[in-house]
C-alpha cells in the first residue's frame, strides 16, 4: 500500500472507536438523530480513508503502470472503483 499507513491507521482506530460507541448508543437506546448523526461522522472519516488510499494508488500504482506501459488494467480497476463510488 502506498499510502500513509500512520494516517490510514489512525483514522481507522477513529473510526473503529466511533462504531463501538454507535454500537453503545444503540443498546442504551440513545435518540435516533444522535445515533444517525454518529453514523454520518464515522462515514466522513472512511470516505476520507478511501480517498488517502485512492490518491496514493493513483500516484503510485497507476503512475507505474503508465510508465511501464501497461496502464489498461489499472484504467479499469480506477474505472470500476469509480463505477462503485457513484452508486
Amino acid at each position: 500500500m502506498q499510502a500513509d499507513k500512520l494516517k490510514v491507521t489512525r483514522l481507522l482506530k477513529t473510526a473503529r472507536g466511533q462504531l463501538d460507541g454507535i454500537l453503545k448508543m444503540v443498546e442504551d437506546d440513545r435518540y435516533c438523530i444522535d445515533i444517525s448523526n454518529q453514523i454520518m461522522a464515522t462515514q466522513a472519516i472512511l470516505r476520507n480513508v478511501n480517498k488517502e488510499v485512492l490518491h496514493a494508488h493513483l500516484g503510485g500504482c497507476v503512475e507505474e503502470a503508465f510508465e511501464k506501459g501497461d496502464s489498461h488494467k489499472k484504467i479499469q480497476e480506477i474505472m470500476d472503483i469509480m463505477d462503485k463510488l457513484a452508486k
